[in-house]
């Protein structure tokens, strides 16, 4: 019986250890959360003012230009993941993973061949596991992105859609991120981010509308080779931002639940080891009446 309270008790400091580390790195997440919110709102609409503002030059213009025309045929596709470098976050990175293994068997289907870029340890650990092959790979800093690396990530990935596919270059680019809703809900996201989906002026314009003019300077080829870099790296670094964002809100939540479930073993444990003493003490007393008892039959 003492033996069984001893493994009791043990399990109690366990889960009171463990509660301390989850109610730590829940209050972590909690106060890191309010700033990559922030963050989040304040990339967002420049991000999708910049890709409209590229749209509206593909629209608005007759240039030919390799960033925003349709290739005839995509022979290679690239999937660039975005997951967290540490764990401990739920199914974060599990479900941004499951999309583009969804995401990769839809192109496969179309006859495309699928070349992965890889963002956090998560996504690298999980490849490197099924010894599947990347392009390249980019870890740290995943919970509290830099816009330096989005211009490293921007940079080739641009670098890799201008080169032919025969030469290990890609046609189309997709993004797959985990976009922040709420609290307690990130949806995976897929963006093509390459060649340009047109938002501009895709309705048609009703009667009496007035279509916007547009005039660039220098010219039309020129202004776009100078907003499609930037238009690259907004999307890439919003990207980011929000997966930091649901990386954060998706701990947080995992932490709560982990605590509460310590809580919960806590609680339980302690009721058997109640138990257990008490059961020890019955049968002590038992004993000690039973001696007693004994030895007065002894005496007489």
């Amino acid at each position: 019986m003492g033996a069984q309270l001893r493994v009791y008790r043990q399990k109690i400091k366990s889960a009171q250890t463990t509660k301390k580390i989850t109610r730590a790195m829940e209050l972590i997440s909690a106060s890191r959360i309010q700033k990559a919110q922030a963050r989040v709102a304040a990339s967002t609409p420049y991000s999708r003012a910049i890709t409209r503002a590229v749209s509206a030059v593909a629209t608005y213009s007759n240039v030919d230009h390799v960033l925003t025309t349709e290739p005839e045929t995509i022979e290679r596709a690239a999937i660039v993941i975005f997951s967290s470098d540490r764990g401990l976050a739920g199914a974060f990175s599990s479900q941004v993973l499951r999309e583009a293994e969804e995401l990769a068997e839809l192109l496969r289907g179309q006859g495309k061949e699928v070349a992965y870029f890889l963002v956090g340890r998560k996504a690298t650990a999980y490849f490197n596991f099924r010894k599947r092959a990347s392009e390249k790979t980019w870890t740290g800093g995943t919970d509290q992105p830099q816009f330096e690396s989005a211009r490293e990530i921007g940079e080739v990935l641009l670098e890799s859609f201008l080169r032919d596919a025969g030469d290990g270059g890609v046609d189309e680019i997709h993004l797959v991120y985990n976009r922040f809703v709420s609290m307690v809900t990130q949806t995976p996201q897929v963006v093509r981010l390459l060649p340009l989906e047109v938002v501009e002026g895709v309705e048609e314009p009703e009667a009496g509308d007035i279509l916007p003019l547009y005039e660039f300077e220098p010219d039309a080829a020129t202004v776009l080779d100078g907003l499609l870099p930037v238009y690259i790296e907004s999307r890439i670094f919003n990207a980011m931002l929000q997966s930091a964002a649901s990386e954060h809100a998706a701990r947080q939540k995992a932490m709560k639940s982990a605590s509460d479930n310590a809580d919960k073993l806590i609680t339980d444990y302690t009721r058997l080891a109640n138990n257990a003493r008490q059961s020890e003490i019955t049968q002590q007393i038992s004993e000690i009446v039973g001696g007693a008892d004994a030895l007065a039959s002894a005496k007489s």
